[in-house]
């Protein structure tokens, strides 16, 4: 059997379970996309699909349990472990990439803020976001 990772409140997680939508996510990136970050993977349900489209992905995950169950079930995945928000992207990715998650609540402002201020690095952004801040954002 399987570990699952449990949701944490204090980090804002909500998990997405339902992989035909992971799919759909997944297929918004641009045909030309090499390179992908995720953040917060949890438990691949995105991760799956980007690996079996052959980018080059790495991930950011603060939570050290899905940690050790990412490098359990994705052993040649490229983990790092931290912040998304006080991670400093251009030392610690020094190339241009696509972000795809699917973005906790609590903090998915703050990281369309850091987003936009790397953007001459980062080429798309595609991922999920509750529908109060997708409100927020459209108007």
């Amino acid at each position: 059997m399987k570990k699952v990772v449990r949701a944490k409140k204090h980090l804002g997680q909500h998990f997405l379970n339902d992989s035909r939508i992971a799919f759909d996510i997944t297929s918004l990136l641009s045909k030309n996309t090499e390179n992908v970050i995720e953040i917060g993977p949890v438990m691949g349900v995105l991760t799956q699909f980007l690996i079996k489209n052959n980018y080059t992905i790495q991930v950011v995950e603060i939570d050290s349990e899905s940690v050790c169950y990412l490098k359990s079930n994705y052993p040649r995945l490229k983990i790092y472990q931290g912040d998304f928000l006080q991670l400093n992207l251009k030392k610690e990715y020094p190339f241009n990439f696509s972000l795809i998650g699917n973005f906790p609540y609590n903090i998915s402002s703050q990281i369309l803020f850091k987003t936009f201020e790397n953007r001459d690095q980062i080429t798309e952004i595609v991922g999920m976001f509750q529908k109060e801040v997708a409100e927020r954002i459209a108007c």
